[in-house]
């Protein structure tokens, strides 16, 4: 039978939620995959059935787990393309949505600016992994992107070609470093862009560009990336539904 190692002090379906969040965060049940039944896992932990339903209860209101009718309880696997969507209009010429070409400028290893370290909770002079990606449609720049992550768990993506990878890279955290992002905050603001990035994006310097700022966790709440990402304020869009 295994024991919960949470804070005692905590109620027993907090501390199963935490127990059971930390499971999911290393991989024990992929995303996408079904988690044991609510009398298997009361067995597991000798805990009343009840108390194991408030912990998934909780789980499946924080939208790291996904009840579906008749088949079980099941990992959630977020989608995080509609960001993009929400906040860009990528369209072609008939007005067909489309997924920019990622295209991967730098990958290098060093020491986590202030900034990074913080926003990523590691110590100071931590080791990160620096990726500046450029997003493009039809060949023309659209978003200019700085992502960091912490060394030790994406070591892997130093040695290999990201650009032969696909456009999207959580799936190649997830495949190459067993490391699946659940969920992010992301605020938004606008600026004047930088003479660097405004050489990758083809405009001028000082022009308007349209800033998101995005901190990515794993399922346990671990930062896993920060990104902040550059885009035309022409192509901006803000959608949003109210009920």
């Amino acid at each position: 039978m295994n024991s919960l190692s949470s804070d005692e002090r905590l109620p027993l379906y907090q501390r199963l939620r935490d127990q059971l969040a930390e499971h999911i965060a290393n991989n024990r049940w992929p995303a996408g995959t079904a988690i044991p039944t609510e009398a298997a896992l009361a067995a597991e932990y000798g805990l009343s059935i009840g108390t194991v339903r408030k912990a998934i209860d909780q789980l499946v209101s924080e939208s790291l787990l996904e009840r579906q009718q008749g088949r079980g309880t099941f990992v959630r696997r977020p989608q995080f393309l509609s960001s993009l969507f929400r906040f860009f209009r990528f369209q072609d010429a008939d007005g067909v949505r489309q997924v920019p070409e990622s295209r991967i400028l730098s990958n290098e290893a060093l020491t986590a600016p202030r900034e990074v370290s913080q926003a990523l909770a590691l110590e100071p002079d931590a080791q990160v992994i620096r990726l500046l990606r450029l997003r493009l449609l039809s060949g023309q720049p659209l978003l200019v992107e700085e992502i960091w992550l912490p060394l030790e768990p994406f070591a892997a993506i130093l040695d290999h070609d990201l650009n032969a990878q696909g456009p999207l890279l959580y799936p190649i955290y997830e495949s190459l470093c067993g490391q699946v992002i659940a969920a992010a905050d992301e605020t938004l603001t606008a600026e004047a862009v930088s003479e660097v990035h405004a050489r990758l994006l083809r405009v001028e310097a000082g022009s308007p560009v349209v800033m998101i700022e995005r901190l990515a966790r794993n399922y346990a709440g671990h930062p896993l990336e920060w990104r902040r990402s550059w885009g035309h304020a022409r192509h901006f869009r803000y959608s949003v539904e109210i009920r």
